[in-house]
């Protein structure tokens, strides 16, 4: 399979990787990822999974993890549904020249939702009144940031405008969700670490890589909406 050209990102690979399994949607028809009803439905109705004695939420580190929220706001083009991803600046401390959902640190006076808005709002300028909260997928974590990140799913009412908060975001996409389950789009790979080996996502667009915490939130809407 030739891949697209998946921009500019280095990605750290460890001396030790394989490539993983091919998702079960390679074989299906991926059209509802093309219909925007369809998309919210199957978005709004996920029951979201909070095993806190997964393998991954007892992790004594995430106990004192900071909770982040980021915002995966489903936008209506006309040729189906699109979501929000921006790409970090270079200098960034943690994750620099990722791409990334908007969002950031949840405040002590704030719920997750409350915090995904407002990060949108200050890193892309992203209108509050727009944004409809449908639901959430799963927790997960990120130790390089110390992060327990919970994805909240909302709808974006009409065609946003968007005005960067030029220190964090370098640019803001659109991207299609049919455009992401295409074969020469999406791979995963199992990476050796010395706890266990990790599952990496890869979503390798024309000119951008989307991995990491991104890569695998998208692989799980993904998976929800194709279910």
């Amino acid at each position: 399979m030739i891949r697209r050209r998946g921009g500019n990102q280095v990605i750290p690979r460890p001396s030790s990787w394989r490539e993983g399994e091919e998702p079960s949607w390679f074989s299906h028809d991926c059209s509802d990822t093309r219909n925007t009803p369809h998309v919210l439905n199957a978005l709004s109705s996920y029951v979201v999974n909070r095993h806190e004695d997964s393998a991954e939420m007892s992790q004594q580190w995430v106990l004192t993890a900071r909770v982040s929220a980021v915002l995966v706001g489903i936008v209506d083009l006309p040729d189906g549904p699109a979501v929000i991803l921006t790409r970090r600046t270079d200098h960034l401390r943690n994750h620099p020249g990722q791409i990334s959902f908007p969002g950031g640190r949840v405040e002590e006076s704030e719920s997750v939702h409350e915090a995904a808005v407002r990060e949108a709002h200050e890193e892309v300028g992203l209108d509050p009144e727009s944004v409809h909260i449908i639901g959430e997928l799963d927790p997960l974590t990120t130790f390089v940031s110390n992060s327990l990140i919970v994805p909240v799913v909302a709808r974006i009412e009409g065609i946003p405008s968007f005005i960067l908060q030029e220190e964090e975001v370098a640019r803001v996409m659109l991207t299609p969700l049919q455009d992401l389950v295409r074969k020469d789009t999406y791979h995963n790979e199992w990476w050796a670490r010395p706890q266990g080996d990790i599952n990496i996502h890869f979503f390798e667009l024309d000119d951008e890589t989307v991995w990491g915490a991104t890569g695998r939130i998208l692989r799980q809407l993904i998976d929800v909406v194709l279910a």
